[in-house]
């Protein structure tokens, strides 16, 4: 059996055992300290922003956090894209809200601003304004951020911006991440860079930073007892976990690069068969770091299925996974009002993410590429 090819494992720099023994040989080992501080001022300073960051344990509680800020409580119906994983709608859960689902466009895979538009004014209609919109960039691709914030601006709706994919992605030279009144980031193992766990929320502002460690500390009240006025979380990243954030950051353009290697790679692979799509930017105010390289396969046109390269690939120990299920054809979320036709559904159906790792070897690839054009001849 040859050795396993991951869709995308965690790619060390190096220096990532530096911050992790400053923090041993300083004992900074709480979940606070230089590392940290460090982490935060960094992800600030490559997002290019002047809003704010706090370094949680995940993306999901960045999500949670942002919700609780924009005032999500029981009852409320908050907006969510379909086609995610589904850390972007169980924290409307948490909440006790409403998931309301929209269905993607076919450009970038994500949130259909019209259908966005149709769903906001049905719900008002109906007696139930939402209350947030959470748009996500799907494997790395903005969104058409612009026309979302557009809508909920016009209706003065909060937007959490689920960018748990896409650091380093851009929009019109913009980052994702720096759209809406909060965003989520994600350093989870398979992400383009990791601290094994970890994510971060992006704040607009320090007073809103400021609530949001609050609540990631467990809502201590200033006291010099334990003291607590508020439902607090456990969601502060470690002094220990934000050391390999720091190392990570120093390579995160490098991977970056690499992903869109693989993403290039794979246009070559099927530059000439017909009926495979390689997932790519609109036009060029799009820029994505490509996490994961996806295809779409017409079966009609190729000959072949999505599940039929799948397990070719499968066959020789390669990893490669369907498209994202959408949430509303999810059991748990399948109750839920949803607005759209079918554009998620099809490329649920029909997508593949490719093995898309920063740390690939020259050997794997030609592998891949080897497999691929077997089951392709």
């Amino acid at each position: 059996m040859n050795s396993r090819i991951w869709l995308s494992s965690p790619h060390m720099g190096g220096n990532e055992l530096k911050y992790i023994h400053e923090a041993f040989d300083t004992n900074w080992i709480a979940p606070l300290g230089p590392n940290v501080t460090g982490f935060e001022d960094d992800l600030k300073q490559f997002l290019n922003t002047q809003k704010e960051v706090g370094a949680l344990a995940s993306g999901t509680a960045a999500i949670h956090l942002g919700l609780i800020l924009a005032g999500v409580t029981a009852g409320d119906e908050v907006i969510c894209q379909s086609m995610t994983f589904s850390a972007s709608a169980n924290p409307i859960l948490y909440q006790g809200a409403t998931p309301v689902f929209i269905d993607s466009e076919p450009e970038t895979w994500n949130m259909c601003p019209n259908h966005l538009e149709a769903a906001i004014k049905d719900r008002i209609a109906k007696g139930k304004k939402p209350k947030a919109i959470i748009p996500v960039h799907l494997y790395g691709m903005p969104a058409k951020i612009d026309e979302i914030v557009a809508i909920a601006n016009k209706y003065e709706i909060a937007v959490i911006e689920d960018a748990a994919e896409s650091l380093g992605s851009t929009y019109k030279g913009k980052n994702c991440g720096t759209f809406g009144e909060y965003a989520a980031l994600s350093f989870n193992g398979n992400k383009i860079i990791t601290t094994s766990g970890g994510g971060a929320i992006v704040c607009n502002d320090e007073a809103a930073k400021k609530k949001a460690i609050f609540l990631a500390t467990q809502a201590r009240d200033d006291a010099p007892h334990y003291q607590h006025s508020e439902i607090g979380y456990n969601y502060r990243m470690s002094n220990i976990v934000a050391g390999i954030g720091r190392g990570q950051m120093e390579v995160l353009d490098k991977h970056i690069s690499l992903r869109r290697d693989m993403q290039v790679l794979y246009k070559n692979i099927f530059k000439d068969v017909n009926g495979v799509t390689v997932f790519e930017e609109p036009n060029d105010n799009y820029f994505s770091n490509h996490w994961l390289s996806c295809i779409t396969v017409d079966e009609k046109i190729a000959g072949f299925s999505r599940e039929d390269l799948r397990l070719a690939l499968w066959e020789d120990n390669i990893e490669s996974r369907p498209l994202w299920k959408p949430m509303h054809l999810q059991p748990i979320f399948e109750k839920y009002a949803y607005y759209g036709t079918n554009v998620s559904e099809n490329l649920f159906n029909n997508g593949l993410c490719l093995p898309s790792g920063s740390n690939l070897t020259t050997q794997e690839k030609e592998r891949i590429t080897q497999v691929i054009a077997a089951f392709l001849a």
